[in-house]
């Protein structure tokens, strides 16, 4: 498991390209036969790919019996239908759809292509599957802003339950290219972007930062990008695409935000 130590934005401002990609962006999330692991002491989030069939490890930096011992586990599907196994419990998923994984399940495999997000948990909830039509989708932006896009709103408030974890997928339309424009931060959580369905030529630029100190990362397709409570993040793409983004934190309040003018930005 690779571990990421927290930034504070005016040691951010200064780094290079290269600093920044090695602070902030994860590359390598699917390798076959394997789940990958990152660990950031960014609200101590870790964030995952596995390329199954492969079972969750328990990493050694964790001090713990099991993986979900304290915490919670968010899982999205990311390629074709695939299945996670919970428990001896098996549950079928297709493409975009969820699993939301509570604190005290022992083993957890994979058979397929997902991405992971888990969050410290100090309290306990069913273990819930989701798909599209289940979740709360929020149509937003237009074709004018090159924006328009579906948020889905899986793990959250008023969705699937959870200790601390809120998570979703937003899908743009084709055409549209910006995601979360106007942007915002939010200094009660650390966000998570895990950019998908993006061919193997094309790229997104994720913009992070300050809002008057913005830097940017070329992030490819399958690639994951950590936003502190401080940072910025938003971006646009070469062509349309999806992205899972989560959450963990002091609250779930998903309006709980600080919105940046566009003309604020620097």
């Amino acid at each position: 498991m690779d571990v990421r130590h927290a930034t504070a934005p005016d040691h951010a401002a200064g780094m290079t390209t290269e600093q920044l990609r090695a602070r902030f962006l994860v590359e390598e999330l699917f390798v076959p036969g394997e789940v990958r692991l990152t660990y950031s002491h960014e609200d101590r989030m870790v964030i995952g790919g596995a390329a199954g069939p492969a079972e969750l490890p328990c990493p050694d930096e964790l001090r713990s019996e099991y993986f979900l011992e304290r915490r919670e586990l968010g899982v999205v599907n990311v390629g074709g239908p695939g299945t996670v196994t919970v428990d001896d419990v098996r549950y079928e998923l297709g493409g975009k759809e969820c699993l939301y994984v509570g604190r005290g399940a022992r083993r957890v495999s994979f058979d397929g292509r997902f991405y992971l997000v888990s969050t410290p948990a100090h309290a306990s909830f069913p273990t819930v599957k989701a798909t599209l039509d289940d979740a709360e989708p929020v149509r937003l932006g237009g074709r004018e802003g090159s924006n328009e896009r579906t948020i889905y709103k899986y793990i959250h408030l008023k969705g699937i339950q959870s200790s601390q974890l809120v998570l979703g997928v937003t899908v743009l339309e084709p055409g549209s290219m910006w995601n979360t424009m106007p942007c915002h931060t939010h200094e009660r959580r650390t966000e998570v972007y895990f950019y998908f369905d993006l061919a193997e030529s094309d790229r997104v630029v994720h913009l992070m930062g300050r809002p008057d100190q913005t830097r940017n990362l070329i992030v490819a397709g399958d690639q994951a990008v950590i936003s502190p409570c401080w940072s910025v993040h938003c971006g646009f793409g070469t062509r349309s695409y999806a992205f899972v983004w989560a959450m963990g934190g002091e609250n779930q309040a998903y309006e709980d935000v600080e919105p940046v003018a566009i003309g604020d930005l620097r």
